[in-house]
């Protein structure tokens, strides 16, 4: 087992992070102070781990809240089903929620837990690996609503992450892949040595090698512990984390939430990151299409949906919550490793960017 801390003063926390962590009572029974639990999870998750979370919890008050499954739920209407279990169960101001599950999973039970009786005690359990590498990790809660995903939330830390690295061997191919664009974004904004080790395991993750899974999962999030506790807020280097966002929040609203999986969009926002990077000279050609290359054998989209116009994008990117007095600011390389986040650039060069040729830019690459 690995052990991170989140160094926030008195609300730093740790992250676990191992082989079989759902079933060690010790680890997670030490961080809940109450006798109340409420677990929140979904349909999907359910079935395979909530029975082995509720024999661990077996000496306390548990209520289960199960809900519906997908990126399409995480809105207002379900989270009121975290409140209706709560309230029917009379949970106090002593208990403790727990999310088992993925980045909806999380945030929705975060938001709870930041909204009930205005603030109670809650520990993330990621069962994804986007999950376990990124949304559970630095206090991010918050629903989706249908004019900007992520647009109303709160930021709450929980007491405990625990990921269990086992859960993945559950996780279908093309979740498994949407968690490596937010692996692969850490090595391309701030770890250069980590995107070449990615370039030489990447296969060997997606055939769910657990050490492998272990050190990339590790690896991530101490990147993210690193800036979280630096920026909590995401007033200046935290927003760096949002690599490809400002693009891919725009193809996941536009397209409808749960059609696109966040990390597919990601990987195309990344892309188009990459291009506009290029364009603006921090990024040389081969540059931009390593880190390309590396996201197709991560079996990952790199093309934008051929519905959206560049006035979708834009349309969208207007109410991005990295807008501040009314001007548009990006996350962008200068060079590998080497993230910024700005709103100083030509318009033209977005607009050349959102009209850019991914297709053949990307048949190009499988062609060489």
């Amino acid at each position: 087992m690995q052990t991170l801390q989140v160094e926030l003063a008195e609300r730093s926390y740790p992250i676990y992070i191992g082989d079989g962590l759902l079933a060690r009572s010790d680890i997670l029974l030490s961080h809940i102070a109450g006798r109340q639990v409420a677990v929140v999870t979904n349909e999907t998750v359910a079935p395979l781990y909530l029975e082995r979370l509720l024999a661990v919890l077996a000496d306390f008050s548990v209520t289960p809240i199960i809900l519906p499954d997908g990126e399409a739920f995480k809105h207002w209407a379900t989270l009121q089903l975290i409140f209706d279990g709560l309230l029917a169960a009379r949970h106090d101001r002593g208990t403790t929620i727990i999310a088992l599950g993925g980045g909806v999973i999380g945030d929705m039970a975060g938001f709870a837990a930041a909204c009930y009786q205005r603030g109670v005690d809650f520990i993330q359990i990621p069962t994804t690996l986007l999950s376990q590498v990124d949304s559970s990790v630095g206090g991010k809660t918050g629903i989706n609503h249908p004019l900007g995903k992520n647009m109303i939330g709160a930021f709450y830390q929980p007491k405990a992450v625990l990921i269990d690295t086992s859960t993945l061997v559950t996780l279908p191919p093309r979740e498994l892949s949407a968690g490596l664009a937010e692996v692969i974004k850490y090595g391309l904004i701030c770890d250069m040595p980590f995107l070449a080790w990615l370039e030489l395991h990447v296969e060997a993750l997606l055939a769910l090698d657990q050490a492998l899974l272990g050190e990339a999962i590790t690896r991530s999030c101490a990147a993210k512990a690193a800036v979280v506790g630096v920026d909590e807020r995401e007033s200046g280097l935290r927003a760096t984390l949002n690599l490809g966002h400002t693009f891919g929040h725009a193809i996941e609203t536009h397209m409808g939430y749960g059609v696109w999986l966040h990390g597919e969009a990601v990987a195309v926002g990344t892309v188009m990151a990459l291009e506009m990077s290029q364009r603006l000279g921090w990024l040389t050609p081969a540059e931009r299409d390593r880190s390309i290359r590396l996201l197709l054998r991560a079996g990952l989209p790199v093309v934008p949906p051929a519905e959206m116009t560049p006035d979708n994008f834009l349309e969208h990117m207007a109410v991005d919550k990295k807008v501040l007095d009314g001007h548009l600011r990006l996350v962008l390389l200068k060079g590998l490793g080497a993230a910024v986040v700005t709103s100083d650039f030509p318009r033209e060069v977005l607009d050349v960017t959102l009209r850019a040729d991914y297709r053949a830019m990307v048949d190009q690459l499988r062609d060489e």
